[in-house]
């Protein structure tokens, strides 16, 4: 057969739909031209021809619910999110059968997006083919090949495409193209046309009829039909051209873009951008702050380290101080040890060991220097000696040291030493008390300047002791504000006189102990503080008054500018005008009125 005969063979007509597609997709998605294809792609290739999972140019790409376009083949392989139960349809179908019942419904996640979205029950295949997808992938491949391989006979160079069977032709095909009747009237564009105007228009083939467009749109269906489908499966439908009604549901599209979407899409535009404006400049404020904080941490450090030495020289000036101090008393102490014990042991050992005429003979030098030591010797008492143990210096880390380079620090020496003798008592509850009643007092520790030591854990005792009954004794309670003062609490269960013992280290404060009267209980008045019985009583002639004012007329009290009426409130019960008052009733019996002479509280 002759090469002119043999191209006449390859009329695309004579190929069925599927494999001019596989045909197609052959060519430009095989091993070696898709190997080469994706080195390109890494670089120069339109992201819009770009599969998000597998990373390459698009292989029958699907639109997923939420608009988002994948390849077929990676739909398939994503794992389902969850699989629900088979649903009844409610509504009858196409050709008038009763309900039926659908498969179960998968539901998978969009990988961009990550959407739930539920696939159809013929899964990835019954989603809708993604054409402006397809139009990207052949013009990358126009853009990214110098050359297009013709798709029938894959011998030369393709040099123009046909847009309705969408297959590329060299020349030689392209004639036995346009010779072909069914082909003839087919609309055949340059493939250098194509690649300048960098955009492509395929035109949306029938899948029952491949040699069929869609120009139709099938109102009852609610789908684009071509000619031949109009004419046998939607014949009775209402049907019309697509370019008549594009404005109808383009418009609606275009509605819901223009006036719903866009001003929503600048909202959310401007929003995004202001919480990136906060982002950042929450991040740099953040960053401005936490240097602050490092450079205050620093500068504090620095503070802190300065008041630690400054606190460490004081600390050694104290050392040095007391310890030339016990010094000086220790030399004092043995050079006066050394000179007693001399004399002592000279005067012992004449007395024993010398004759009379000896110790006549010494008695003058012996005497005037035993003389001088008992006179002007050093002696002083073992109290004065060494009086601070050093316990008389404390560290108080919570009390304030005032600032370093303007930094506020804390913790200061404490040298104050107890002077027993400066102690002082303060409070009425440790001279006098009441039977039942909780008493109290306050002990404040002083240095040997009379000022307050400022601070605690010194040990102090308190005992109370009856005066008269030796084993009857009132617990006290001590309680260290931690500010040298000392609260002291105490409940007597017996009246009488009591001795208070107040020591602090087992000695006894000034004036310690301290002479404590307790008496009885105070008893509560029994009547009511009025102003008269005539007024609290109503008028009651057998009211009777603790007070010994009297009134005419048969009343048994008193009444206001009669005789021996106080002239102010008092009570009713003893007389007494104090209304913070221990009754003096005798026998401290309670009025008992009658029910008309009832008295009752009058506001004075």
């Amino acid at each position: 057969m002759s090469q002119p005969e043999q191209k006449e063979n390859l009329d695309p007509q004579s190929y069925s739909p599927q494999e001019q597609k596989e045909s197609l997709d052959s060519k430009s998605h095989s091993p070696q031209g898709q190997s080469d294809s994706n080195q390109k792609c890494l670089t120069e290739v339109n992201p819009k021809a770009v599969c998000r999972v597998c990373k390459r140019l698009y292989r029958d790409p699907k639109i997923l619910p939420c608009l988002h376009s994948f390849c077929a083949d990676c739909i398939r392989q994503l794992n389902p999110f969850s699989v629900s139960g088979p649903n009844v349809k409610q509504t009858l179908s196409k050709d008038g059968q009763p309900p039926t019942v659908d498969q179960k419904v998968t539901t998978v996640l969009c990988p961009d997006c990550d959407t739930e979205v539920d696939l159809p029950p013929s899964g990835a295949d019954g989603l809708t083919t993604d054409h402006l997808a397809l139009d990207e992938v052949f013009l990358q491949t126009l853009l990214t090949h110098n050359s297009v391989r013709c798709d029938l006979c894959s011998d030369g160079d393709a040099e123009l495409r046909c847009e309705v069977c969408c297959v590329n032709l060299c020349e030689f095909c392209s004639q036995a193209h346009r010779r072909q009747r069914r082909t003839s009237a087919h609309t055949v564009q340059s493939v250098q046309e194509l690649k300048a105007q960098g955009r492509l228009s395929r035109p949306v083939l029938c899948s029952l009829h491949p040699a069929q467009e869609l120009r139709l749109f099938c109102e009852s269906c609610d789908q684009p039909v071509c000619l031949e489908c109009a004419a046998t499966f939607h014949r009775e439908h209402d049907c019309s051209a697509a370019r008549d009604i594009i404005h109808h549901h383009g418009g609606r599209i275009r509605d819901l873009v223009v006036g719903r979407l866009q001003p929503r899409l600048q909202r959310l535009e401007e929003s995004l951008m202001k919480v990136e404006i906060t982002q950042d400049a929450l991040q740099a404020r953040m960053e401005a702050t936490a240097e602050d904080v490092r450079a205050f941490a620093r500068g504090y450090a620095a503070s802190v380290e300065t008041h630690c030495l400054s606190l460490l020289r004081r600390l050694e000036e104290l050392r040095v101080q007391r310890r030339n101090q016990l010094h000086l008393q220790k030399v004092q102490l043995q050079q006066a040890l050394s000179d007693t014990r001399g004399g002592v042991r000279f005067a012992e050992r004449l007395l024993a060991c010398g004759s009379d005429a000896e110790i006549l003979n010494a008695k003058g030098v012996t005497l005037a220097r035993l003389t001088s030591l008992v006179e002007s010797g050093y002696d002083p008492s073992p109290a004065t000696v060494a009086p601070d143990d050093s316990s008389s210096i404390h560290f108080l880390p919570g009390e304030g040291a005032g600032e370093v380079d303007g930094y506020p620090v804390v913790g200061v020496i404490q040298t104050q030493t107890l002077d027993l003798s400066r102690c002082t008592i303060e409070g009425e509850g440790v001279q006098v008390g009441r039977q039942g009643q909780p008493g109290h007092f306050t002990l404040v520790c002083r240095d040997s300047a009379g000022q307050p030591l400022g601070r605690g854990g010194e040990n102090v005792l308190v005992s109370i002791i009856n005066k008269d009954k030796k084993n009857c004794m009132v617990e006290a309670t001590v309680f260290d504000k931690n500010d040298g003062s000392f609260s002291v609490s105490y409940t007597p269960a017996e009246p009488g006189s009591y001795s208070v013992w107040v020591c602090v280290k087992a000695q006894h404060v000034k004036g310690s102990p301290f002479p404590l009267t307790v008496t009885r209980r105070l008893r509560r008045h029994a009547g009511t503080f009025h102003c008269c019985t005539f007024c609290s009583s109503g008028g009651a002639k057998d009211a009777r008054c603790g007070c010994p004012g009297t009134m005419p007329g048969g009343f048994q009290g008193c009444g206001h500018g009669h005789k021996g009426h106080p002239g102010q409130p008092h009570w009713s019960c003893c007389g007494s005008t104090q209304e913070q008052s221990e009754c003096r009733a005798p026998g401290h019996r309670p009025v008992t009125p009658t029910v008309r002479g009832q008295l009752r509280t009058v506001e004075l």
